[in-house]
């Protein structure tokens, strides 16, 4: 994915208080960070972040933690974060590969992954967030009945996704091909994405997954 540089984006982060900059050091600790033991969720490539800022408008009693690669992608999610009063969401900046270097076993209790890049190539399979790669990944920082919830509306991942998850030795707990016209629906908060595609008539997949 090539994304437009934004100009003093890197710098807007590094002095963000919103933004954990050194996410290695709460390793085991983050209920620290945020003062309390409430439950932490996370979001693996949160984008503009407008999903996980509702969550966590609509559940103060519940931690939510932002994860996005991308500088001028995370930008945006800092702006939008900026008029809002918050206490219990942050972002990091960092590769998702590195997750269990950043959470300790049992750590998280839920991992939101919405709308990820879907590699379609064979030989970029790897790389696609619900590969058998990332679910070790999960694996490691979620609690013994932790959930992992994946939307898209890419038929092909979707499919893809729903073999290579049991193959990884999860287990699919439910899931739609179409979210919005299904009981799953409740409780749904619509990403960025989620808006447009719905727009355009394309249905939204949803399942979850947990061990």
């Amino acid at each position: 994915m090539r994304l437009r540089h934004i100009r003093g984006a890197e710098e807007a982060i590094a002095e963000s208080p919103y933004v954990i900059q050194e996410p290695e050091t709460y390793r085991g600790r983050f209920a620290e960070l945020f003062g309390n033991g409430n439950p932490l969720h996370i979001e693996v490539g949160m984008g503009k972040g407008r999903f996980l800022m509702e969550l966590a408008k609509e559940n103060p009693e519940i931690n939510y933690i932002g994860i996005e690669r991308y500088s001028s992608v995370l930008l945006r999610a800092l702006q939008k974060r900026e008029d809002m009063e918050l206490s219990n969401i942050y972002f990091m900046r960092v590769d998702a590969k590195e997750l269990a270097d950043i959470f300790a076993l049992g750590e998280v209790e839920r991992i939101y992954l919405n709308f990820s890049d879907p590699w379609p190539k064979d030989r970029h399979a790897k790389r696609r967030l619900t590969s058998p790669e990332f679910m070790r990944v999960y694996d490691r920082i979620l609690l013994q009945n932790g959930t992992v919830e994946f939307k898209t509306d890419n038929q092909e991942l979707f499919d893809w996704s729903l073999a290579s998850i049991p193959e990884a030795g999860w287990r699919i707990d439910a899931y739609t091909r179409d979210l919005h016209h299904s009981e799953m629906a409740a409780g749904n908060v619509m990403t960025e994405y989620e808006m447009k595609f719905s727009a355009m008539g394309n249905p939204i997949c949803k399942l979850v997954a947990s061990r």
